[in-house]
């Protein structure tokens, strides 16, 4: 990329929101710590400050020093970017009391080009427990709205705004034509687009690679496919993928997957690896337990395939931006490991390459479809690396996967049938850990409950659960009460992410 954007991250939880907007405008965004900027880096066109969960009163607040940034870069602070900006200058910040959350209407006070060809009113959607009470004389207010004077600014001579409201969020309506004018402003070219990533990504894998063997981590979803095409069309026959079945896998989805890969020409290598995993996750019920197990069987066992080879220098894997994401944040919480991440051992026989790890959901599916990978390999839903471990709550025994095989099977059979596969981001079914009692052929039945789950969403960071029809909820569950041994009752997983996850582990 010979242009960027740095999207400094003070911990919230649009800041991922930030950078796709700014992707979607055909620009490179970077999303890096608020306090590791890459000074020195001349493809950096302008900074964007996210918001924060701290407030700018707050002992432990995240701080910078933003002299350099400001004199160099058109900057543009979001929320806790603004405040913490404005109150440097010496404007004053309040309490407002209950925490402002939701839309109001954004007047547009003064002439400015980052607020170029937007209407004078709209709605604009804020989150803040203080705002800007009043500002010096170097900084100009742009907009404000009925309870908050001081929605925007602007610092005299500085190419410096500052926002409270969010326009990363689709709920503010002349949000992507903000950012656009910013974008205008640091006199982007905005020619990042599926075809120059494959350029510049191949080229790049060309030249850190060279001529050294690479072992792939092949799972058969839409990431790892993705970077095997990618990584197989900068280098060849020196890729060797190797998709390992640890017995968590959907219902003949070791077979399906090995099929599918003869149109692409990889060089792919089956694992039957299911007795090892049941063996070592044997007993384990503590969700994050499992997830490192199976993300260090992963690790073993590709390694064991390695050495079978000849000068294997690197293990390659289809991480993308949202599994590292969740699996640190700026402030250092975990949300959850995911076995891309952190599963991995300290220490490792081989040199680790992920290609697709700045990319969204979204966007490796487009750049799926610039490789000419089939649809049908593109579309697929995403199925989490763990498989069936994170999906069958508790302990792992053989017959429990043969149960959560089973009624997803007849699960995701009937959303490709009804035409509802497509119009779903993410679906599964889960087998909880909790028997009831049921009646079968007149006799009473103590057995176990499926959950359904189904969601949509864009990049998994956030996800609203589908309204599947009725009807077809009541087939689903007739069909797996009456075709799956030890199931009498089957549920509908009605959360949304936040505050559930997609996975129920």
């Amino acid at each position: 990329m010979d242009e960027k954007i740095i999207i400094l991250d003070f911990g919230s939880q649009t800041t991922q929101l930030i950078g796709r907007r700014i992707r979607e405008l055909n620009t490179y965004s970077e999303i890096v710590p608020y306090n590791k900027f890459p000074y020195g880096d001349d493809t950096v066109k302008g900074v964007i400050l996210s918001d924060s969960p701290y407030s700018v009163f707050d002992a432990d607040a995240f701080k910078i020093d933003l002299s350099e940034i400001r004199d160099k870069y058109p900057v543009l602070a979001i929320g806790y970017g603004a405040q913490y900006i404005a109150k440097l200058e010496g404007a004053t910040i309040k309490q407002t009391g209950p925490r402002v959350y939701g839309k109001a209407e954004l007047t547009v006070s003064a002439e400015d080009e980052l607020f170029d060809g937007l209407i004078d009113t709209s709605a604009a959607w804020f989150s803040f427990g203080e705002t800007i009470s009043s500002l010096p004389k170097n900084l100009n207010c742009v907009a404000s709205t009925k309870d908050d004077e001081f929605s925007a600014y602007r610092i005299e001579d500085e190419l410096t705004w500052g926002v409270q409201f969010h326009p990363e969020v689709t709920d503010t309506e002349v949000g992507v034509k903000l950012l656009s004018n910013f974008l205008d402003i640091c006199e982007c070219k905005r020619d990042w687009t599926p075809a120059s990533f494959v350029k510049s990504t191949v080229s790049n894998l060309k030249q850190e690679l060279g001529d050294d063997k690479v072992i792939l981590a092949l799972s058969g979803g839409v990431d790892s496919s993705v970077a095997a095409v990618l990584l197989h069309k900068a280098i060849g026959k020196n890729l060797t993928c190797v998709f390992v079945d640890h017995g968590l896998l959907r219902k003949n989805e070791f077979e399906n997957v090995l099929a599918d890969y003869e149109h692409l020409g990889l060089n792919v290598i089956g694992v039957d690896a299911k007795e090892r995993f049941y063996k070592e996750l044997k007993g384990v019920v503590d969700p994050e337990e499992k997830r490192k197990i199976i993300g260090k069987g992963f690790i073993d066992v590709f390694d064991r395939e390695a050495h079978k080879l000849k000068d294997i220098k690197w293990l390659a894997q289809g991480t993308i931006y949202p599994d590292i994401i969740e699996s640190i944040s700026v402030t250092g919480a975990v949300i959850k490991s995911h076995h891309n991440v952190g599963g991995l051992p300290e220490k490792m026989n081989l040199k680790l390459c992920e290609p697709l790890s700045l990319l969204f959901k979204d966007e490796v599916r487009k750049i799926g479809l610039e490789l000419g990978m089939k649809p049908h390999l593109i579309d697929r839903h995403p199925f989490p690396g763990p498989g069936l471990g994170i999906r069958i709550l508790g302990d792992i025994t053989p017959d429990k996967v043969r149960i959560a095989q089973e009624a997803d099977h007849i699960y995701i059979s009937n959303l490709r049938s009804a035409g509802l596969y497509n119009q779903v981001w993410q679906a599964g079914a889960i087998l909880l850990p909790v028997q009831s009692v049921g009646v079968t052929n007149d006799e009473r039945t103590y057995e176990n409950t499926i959950a359904l789950r189904a969601v949509t969403s864009v990049d998994a960071l956030t996800a609203d659960w589908s309204r599947l029809p009725y009807e077809f909820l009541s087939i689903v569950s007739n069909e797996i009460i009456e075709n799956v041994k030890g199931v009498n009752r089957v549920v509908y997983d009605i959360s949304s992410k936040p505050p559930a996850t997609i996975e129920w582990e």
